[in-house]
């Protein structure tokens, strides 16, 4: 009898303790009082139930012609388009690369195969993942680090710091040489594949060292399951050549002679140097002290190359260092979390686009740090910066970036423009050769990084 009076009475202090969290009657019933539709809020309610929020919230002041005028800009370059892939930060890596080939050659041309760096790159992304599951081994499943690999084994996002490891590693092919297929352009199902076997694997390796596994016993067993994966990569991306022919193109289109190269001595013609210690990543992020340098645990390059390691610098700075490179014809890799206020009809990013407050009697008043703790905002796509417009006094009006998703996108025919408020506000990484980057800025830069986890809302990979 004591035993279920003690049942009882835990129940009801359970009932009460959640009963003290709920949506009661009596607050629904203030809830709907507060908030009693006017003739005009039904009307509204008509217009934003029969059409899209953003349709409606346009904001038709801001729908003027846009001036396409950049003062500073950098030549065009073919638009490349990563189709239903998470490859933006490749195809801006490499639009870069082929962009800075061009700046030397002056008369050559080069298309780089992102299908050839995607093959290596998800074979050395499920290497990380083995390795950090053998080294998480020892900590239960629902271990928030354990998790962190099982629940996202392998996918398409990465930095430039990718394209530097990767090109240095294997070397580059042309896009005729090892062209798109379909599962390289639309990576879902093989991913998903990917990320099962992934995880099977995972299991074993847990398993074999729990068991007490010699460590040579690890390494061959991860050999052959890497030898899985790279014949599933083979089967669906295509194996990578060793060898090729190619004959380079002038800026007419006309062939020159062939040649035989391998990858990598194709990435000592078109690149020649080693990118590694070349360049700096700025960051842009208010929550974190300026001027300090930070690095990302368990990036995806920890095995593989150097880890992820960036500079966190104020928005005025990153705006003068790249105002630097484009007048001297360089291309940026940069990121943005691009769809936020984006007119994708027009290619044009600005804060005016859309009046979401008035539409719904709200605000929407966080600001950019406040975004960021929250998981509201975050860098989401990988875009190559290639212009500037500046006032009378050097500071900037607008920026334009070449975009990867194909030609016939937005009225700028593949390209996009952002307002410079827009700019500072949703813009958050910089990749700039070392020749535009101040001193002050350089010796900052060698300074020990500070550890941070990568659960951090603005280390999701372009």
């Amino acid at each position: 009898m004591k035993k279920l009076f003690f049942v009882i009475g835990m129940a009801f202090l359970t009932s009460s303790a959640w009963a003290e969290g709920e949506i009661t009657d009596a607050m629904l019933k203030q809830i709907r009082q507060s908030q009693k539709m006017t003739a005009a809020d039904k009307a509204l309610c008509n217009a934003i139930q029969a059409n899209s929020i953003d349709l409606i919230a346009v904001n038709h002041k801001n729908q003027n012609e846009l001036d396409t005028y950049f003062s500073v800009e950098t030549k065009q370059q073919s638009i490349t388009n990563q189709k239903s892939s998470g490859r933006c930060w490749m195809f801006s890596g490499l639009n870069v690369l082929r962009s800075d080939f061009a700046l030397k050659s002056d008369t050559l041309t080069v298309d780089y195969s992102q299908a050839y760096l995607s093959f290596y790159d998800l074979l050395e992304k499920s290497n990380l993942f083995m390795e950090g599951v053998i080294a998480c081994a020892d900590k239960p499943m629902d271990d928030v680090r354990v998790r962190f690999f099982f629940k996202s084994p392998i996918g398409d996002g990465g930095t430039f710091c990718g394209i530097a490891d990767l090109t240095e590693k294997y070397g580059l092919v042309p896009h005729a040489v090892m062209p798109e297929t379909f599962s390289s352009e639309s990576t879902s199902r093989m991913r998903q594949l990917l990320s099962s076997k992934l995880r099977e694997f995972g299991l074993k390796l847990r398993k074999m060292v729990n068991d007490g596994k010699k460590k040579s016993d690890l390494i061959e067993e991860k050999t052959k399951m890497l030898g899985e994966i790279y014949h599933m990569l083979s089967l669906t991306i295509g194996e990578p050549p060793t060898e090729f022919t190619y004959a380079f193109k002038n800026k007419k289109g006309k062939p020159l002679s062939e040649k035989t190269y391998t990858p990598q001595s194709f990435y000592k013609e078109t690149v020649g140097k080693s990118l590694n210690g070349t360049f700096i990543m700025a960051m842009n992020d208010p929550r974190r002290e300026y001027y300090k340098t930070y690095e990302v645990e368990y990036d995806r390059h920890t095995y593989d190359g150097h880890n992820w390691v960036y500079i966190n610098l104020p928005m005025e700075d990153i705006e003068q260092m790249a105002i630097a490179a484009l007048k001297a014809g360089h291309k940026l890799y940069s990121s943005y979390d691009v769809n936020k206020l984006l007119d994708k009809t027009r290619g044009y990013a600005d804060l005016e686009n859309f009046d979401y407050a008035s539409l719904f009697n709200t605000s929407f008043p966080m600001n950019k740090a406040e975004r960021i703790s929250t998981f509201d905002s975050g860098s989401t796509h990988a875009m190559t910066l290639t212009a500037v417009d500046l006032d009378a006094d050097g500071k900037p009006l607008k920026w334009k970036v070449e975009n990867s998703w194909g030609a016939t996108w937005g009225e700028q025919k593949g390209c996009l423009i952002m307002s410079a408020q827009w700019f500072r506000e949703y813009m958050f990484r910089l990749v700039v050769p070392n020749e535009y980057v101040p001193a002050k800025i350089l010796k900052a830069n060698k300074q020990k990084p500070t550890l941070v986890a990568p659960e951090d809302p603005l280390f999701a990979e372009d």
